[in-house]
């Protein structure tokens, strides 16, 4: 939990956003429980744009903002209950929560629909995060319903519902100093967690031994989760991109990707690094990692303020395809190669995403129809990789490669500030890692 002299910073985005919104209500519901098994519940984690917004963790949670003339901001939560903190642990209850995170009002959770029902009267506009859970739209629904049952006591429903998710979502594609000191903590321990597992690995080795360093790592920084699911893959393992099996054995002469990073604080990190499971690149898995280190480093040079979006990912290609090109992958010329779209066969996806809160974050990548220009406060991932699997045209000594170089960018005012340094990256980088005693 922040301090408290930190809290304003969420009443803050509350007002902003009731600002944009104008007038009506919003309804912002954080993340349900979610039962894993018998009476076991998966560890929680609240609703991003929630948690965004009021800096609330504890589940059963809903946010309210009247918009207009006066601004309100409301919190419902659960009631302080001595006997279910003896089993679960410390609850705010509504008074205090109120108090501690800035709200005009906080009432008990169980008191939410009547108090809606009241508060959604005469509003004209209702924004909601339609569509993201059932039950919570036909709740939604029925509330506006007994809203309208009120018409003869002359209160009007809200006469249309809108989406709060697209304000919302610009408002976290640009992140203040608060959000990028804590993604830059983040990308640090993932990026020591990357180290570690470098430092650790050798052939014999099964990859959920490995996954285990780089999550020990997390954890002892305070970081007790994954950002995402994490793909620790072996040789052939690698070139199945969304690969989380991790239980395979890691053979001496194959190349290891690793895609992992922690969340911090509500805040994801997310790298990813190629290395030879021995400690020694073999001159062909050098060969295509020479090129795909290459496709990153122009990707990074282009993620600066007023390229567009698509900069980064343009950059990478030209690489990429005279690389694919050089190890007699792809045929022809540079330009002949991407308008023919052949290097799909060993990239099939984006050079990045947005970064932030969730991994691959909120934020529309198009204004219109024009890639969006890069602005200051954004985070991006910058991630080419070559994906070699066996097939006719693909020299046999480049069989089962699959690399992937992934970092997390701040675009900056005047350029960018790669948060993940921290993990080693050049070949001799990796080498000189993986035989430090």
């Amino acid at each position: 939990m922040p301090d408290m002299t930190d809290y304003s910073i969420y009443s803050e985005r509350r007002k902003r956003l009731q600002t944009q919104i104008q007038h009506g209500i919003a309804v912002i519901p954080t993340a349900p429980e979610v039962v894993r098994n018998g009476d076991a519940q998966y560890d929680y984690r609240h609703d991003s744009h929630f948690h965004y917004l009021s800096g609330f963790a504890e589940p059963e949670a809903v946010l309210v903002l009247i918009a207009g003339k006066e601004l309100r901001s409301i919190l419902f939560c659960r009631e302080k209950n001595a006997e279910r903190e003896v089993w679960d642990g410390f609850r705010y209850g509504p008074e205090a929560a109120g108090k501690e995170f800035g709200f005009d009002a906080a009432f008990p959770i169980a008191q939410l629909d009547e108090k809606l029902v009241e508060l959604m009267g005469n509003q004209p506009v209702l924004f909601y995060p339609m569509g993201t859970d059932a039950e919570w739209d036909a709740r939604i629904i029925k509330l506006r319903e007994a809203v309208k049952e009120k018409a003869r006591s002359g209160i009007r429903a809200p006469g249309e519902i809108r989406d709060v998710r697209e304000h919302i979502s610009e408002m976290r594609l640009l992140k203040d100093a608060l959000e990028q000191d804590i993604m830059r903590r983040a990308a640090k321990i993932s990026g020591a967690a990357h180290r570690r597992a470098m430092r650790f690995t050798r052939p014999g080795q099964f990859e959920y031994e490995v996954e285990a360093e780089y999550l020990h790592e997390f954890c002892r920084h305070g970081a007790r989760h994954p950002a995402y699911t994490s793909i620790v893959a072996g040789g052939a393992n690698a070139c199945t991109l969304h690969y989380v099996g991790n239980n395979a054995r890691l053979d001496d002469g194959e190349l290891l990707l690793i895609d992992a990073g922690c969340e911090l604080e509500g805040y994801a990190s997310d790298i990813t690094r190629t290395f030879p499971v021995n400690g020694k690149f073999s001159p062909a898995q050098k060969d295509v990692y020479e090129i795909v280190l290459a496709a990153q480093a122009a990707a990074i040079a282009a993620a600066k303020p007023g390229n567009l979006w698509n900069a980064p990912h343009d950059a990478a290609l030209r690489i990429l395809a005279q690389g694919f090109i050089d190890l007699r992958l792809c045929q022809g010329s540079v330009e002949s190669v991407l308008e023919t779209e052949s290097y799909k066969q060993f990239y099939m996806h984006r050079t990045g995403h947005w970064l932030g809160m969730d991994v691959h974050d909120v934020g529309e990548y198009k204004i219109g129809e024009q890639w969006r220009p890069l602005q200051p406060g954004m985070v991006l991932t910058v991630e080419p990789g070559c994906y070699l699997r066996p097939a006719d045209n693909v020299p046999r000594e480049l069989w089962n490669i699959g690399i992937r170089i992934e970092d997390d960018v701040l675009i900056c005012a005047n350029g960018n500030e790669v948060l993940s340094l921290d993990a080693p990256k050049t070949v001799n980088e990796i080498e000189e890692t993986m035989h430090h005693d």
